[in-house]
């Protein structure tokens, strides 16, 4: 297991580009679980990047493969904002990092990840949700909470087909089998959705680790009843191990608290209005 970053309980960060600026905070927590004897999981909280990745486990290294994506991603952070681009180089340099990590056999090793990053869309401050396997992100906006992003997992292609409902996916015997990883000496090809940027914005990044033991109407219910991202993270988490606690359970509660106009050189617009109204007062 590999954390990299801390909590914060406030953060802004100013984006000149759009004049504005994105307050921010932040909470994550892992547990090896009841069933697992290493924690495969790993995470990072470097902004503006907010990822999970998930180790494959049964396979060789997945601790290693975890910590190579996270580590990368960390190179991100720092800076106000960043790219699908770079999100996509830095999980590229993660693979090749694999390649060569501690206990790779020739099979290789791969690991799952999702997350958000800040970024400017449109000339507008966004958010961008990417994923590849079954590690997921939440947005809970005025109550309401929504699956972000789509599993790539052979159950998953089975409710798209018809075949199975998600009830029954939820039960189904191939529930581990993801389709789609980062690793395994392939390209890694993730998904990505934009989400529109606003205060009062709560996400959720995590691990199967912690949608196996919670259905979505738990996940609202905790997210909903703890208002401080410390106190919602831990509650996650925790009832994710009284549930069971069958895999690793990592679980990131980030959450807009602000979006303001950033203060900058005045409007020229404003500067005329004012010239005019100051000459009338002169000229009465």
């Amino acid at each position: 297991m590999t954390q990299i970053g801390q909590g914060s309980p406030s953060h802004t960060i100013a984006l000149p580009a759009v004049k504005k600026s994105v307050t921010l905070a932040w909470s994550a927590l892992t547990d090896v679980g009841h069933r697992r004897e290493v924690n495969e999981d790993s995470l990072v909280t470097a902004w503006p990047v907010f990822a999970v990745a998930d180790g494959m486990g049964g396979h060789s290294a997945g601790d290693v493969a975890s910590k190579a994506v996270v580590t990368r991603l960390a190179e991100l952070g720092g800076t106000p904002t960043t790219t699908a681009e770079s999100l996509n180089q830095a999980l590229a340099l993660a693979v090749d990092d694999m390649k060569a990590g501690e206990g790779v056999t020739d099979l290789g090793t791969g690991t799952t990840v999702t997350g958000v990053a800040l970024a400017i869309v449109s000339d507008a401050a966004q958010l961008i949700a990417f994923n590849i396997g079954d590690s997921r992100v939440y947005q809970l906006t005025s109550g309401v909470l929504e699956q972000v992003t789509i599993d790539h997992s052979v159950v998953q292609e089975l409710v798209d087909a018809g075949r199975i409902t998600r009830e029954e996916a939820d039960v189904h015997p191939h529930g581990n089998v993801i389709t789609r990883a980062v690793g395994f000496h392939e390209p890694p090809v993730p998904d990505y959705r934009i989400l529109p940027l606003h205060e009062g914005l709560r996400i959720l990044v995590c691990s199967d680790g912690l949608t196996k033991e919670l259905t979505a109407y738990g996940i609202r219910h905790f997210l909903m009843s703890n208002p401080n991202a410390d106190d919602a993270v831990s509650a996650l988490v925790t009832a994710a191990l009284e549930n069971g606690g069958r895999d690793n359970v990592t679980a990131i509660v980030l959450d807009v608290l602000a979006v303001d106009d950033l203060e900058g050189e005045p409007d020229p617009a404003d500067e005329r209005e004012g010239g005019d109204a100051a000459d009338d007062a002169s000229r009465t």
